[in-house]
């Protein structure tokens, strides 16, 4: 992705060293972070510094291998000890299971202390460009179902910030972009956390790509008056059936975009699907912090004793979107089984 002029991935390892973008700053402030032991790569993903299913599972990837660096005579017990205190950090992101799988599988095949750390740091970086090229491939897809003048929505940052590079979502917007098709994007501000003002309206920009943010409740509006074309997200773990788990408001877009023939679609690597987890009903919610809720930049802007409910992300029903777009191409819900051995 291009910030001022310069490309840049989320995250990303130099030496033993992981770097990665802080997005709490963002967009008023643009700060690279060191994350340095196991315990700050676990606070960097829980303190949403690091966000987004595709960057979480590189962060997850480079933080085991750098951990597995620390270990004096590194046995198959103490790598599977830190891959399971890494996976607790976020629950419902299952690219953080998947690149965590990596590099113990990667890892285990090294005979020696030193092969089994060298390998898994090889495993990380692996990962990690797997991950990029997939959302590259997404874009690619993608930027076939986009017509020049289509206007496009989309929900809570599914951009390059989410990813290591590309991102889900934003991926084909990009290509559309670069392909010259006039294009315009509506931005979910996206509350709590606001990732669709802050981040998704930040990506859009730095690239010139015309766009507007407007509140989470408006986008009904646009759809009833035939203004928007397609809905665009991306998700942060598909069950076998197609069912989605995405940032909570993702299933109240599908239902009016469903009652309104817009087509909605979900941009999704490989490795966000769960084909062990049925359907939508088994996939765990984060619940986050109440204060979430009741602040904005640290102000209350609810009544004191008001309690909160946040819960972070809802699940959008198969049968409410489209397609998914893939780095293997472009599915209905209903064939994902198609993917399960590639």
């Amino acid at each position: 992705m291009k910030i001022n002029g310069k490309n840049y991935r989320t995250v990303w390892m130099e030496g033993t060293i992981i770097k990665t973008i802080e997005q709490n700053q963002l967009p008023e402030i643009f700060k690279i972070v060191d994350i340095i032991g196991d315990g700050a790569v676990i606070s960097a993903i829980q303190t949403m510094v690091v966000r987004g299913a595709p960057a979480i599972g590189a962060m997850g990837a480079y933080g085991l291998a750098q951990a597995i660096q620390n270990l004096h005579q590194p046995t198959k017990k103490h790598i599977q000890h830190l891959r399971d205190k890494i996976i607790l950090a976020r629950p419902t992101a299952y690219d953080l299971e998947h690149g965590l799988n990596s590099v113990v599988v990667m890892a285990l095949t090294g005979q020696t202390e030193d092969e089994i750390k060298k390998m898994a740091l090889v495993a990380a970086q692996e990962y990690a460009d797997r991950s990029a090229e997939a959302c590259r491939l997404i874009g690619e897809y993608g930027n076939a179902l986009i017509k020049n003048g289509d206007r496009i929505l989309t929900h809570c940052n599914a951009g390059a910030l989410a990813t290591v590079d590309f991102g889900t979502a934003l991926s084909p917007i990009r290509a559309a972009h670069r392909y010259e098709k006039s294009i315009f994007v509506y931005v979910d501000e996206t509350r709590p956390r606001l990732q669709g003002a802050k981040l998704t309206a930040f990506e859009l920009y730095q690239e010139g790509i015309d766009h507007a943010v407007i509140v989470d409740n408006a986008a009904g509006y646009f759809m009833a008056r035939s203004e928007v074309d397609m809905v665009i997200t991306g998700t942060d773990r598909v069950a076998a059936n197609g069912d989605v788990a995405n940032k909570i408001g993702t299933y109240e877009k599908a239902v009016v975009a469903h009652e309104n023939n817009i087509p909605v679609y979900i941009a999704a690597p490989l490795s966000t699907i769960d084909f062990s987890c049925p359907n939508g009903d088994t996939i765990p919610i984060e619940e986050r912090d109440p204060d979430e809720v009741l602040s904005i930049n640290g102000r209350r802007v609810a009544s004191d004793g008001s309690p909160a409910l946040n819960p972070a992300f809802d699940v959008t029903p198969a049968k409410y979107i489209t397609g998914i777009i893939t780095e293997k191409g472009i599915y209905k819900p209903g064939e994902l089984h198609l993917l399960k051995k590639q």
